[in-house]
Parts: structure tokens; sequence; C-alpha cells
């Protein structure tokens, strides 16, 4: 979903609340996949004062450009 959002960078990154409502999961399984995503350095934190936003990492966009060749 991030990819195809365009959330790659730092400045196009999303809070967790903005990939709750992309994916409409709940809360707690948007951080649990963002936790597992972070430990296999497929996403990013960016923190922006207190807020944390998330965007792909080049590691995370091979890993979904390789899902489709």
């Amino acid at each position: 979903m991030l990819h195809n959002v365009g959330a790659i960078s730092s400045d196009r990154s999303l809070t967790v609340e903005e990939i709750k409502n992309w994916t409409v999961m709940e809360p707690e399984k948007v951080k649990t996949n963002i936790q597992k995503l972070i430990e296999t350095n497929c996403i990013q934190v960016y923190s922006s004062g207190e807020v944390k936003r998330f965007y792909l990492t080049v590691d995370g966009i091979r890993k979904v450009l390789s899902m489709y060749s």
C-alpha cells in the first residue's frame, strides 16, 4: 500500500492513522505490521516532532517490485 500511494520518501511518509485509513485495518494490526517491516528494513521511520511517519525504503521498493516480476 505504501508503494501504491507513493510513500517512498520522508516528505511523502504516512502516519499510522493515515495507513489505517488506506488499509482499513485496526491500528494495532497496522502497528504490528509496521514493526515487522521495520525489522526487515522495508520501511523507515521519520519523526516529525512527536509524530512518527513511515515510508518505503529502497529495499522495500525492491521487494514490492519483485512481487510483480
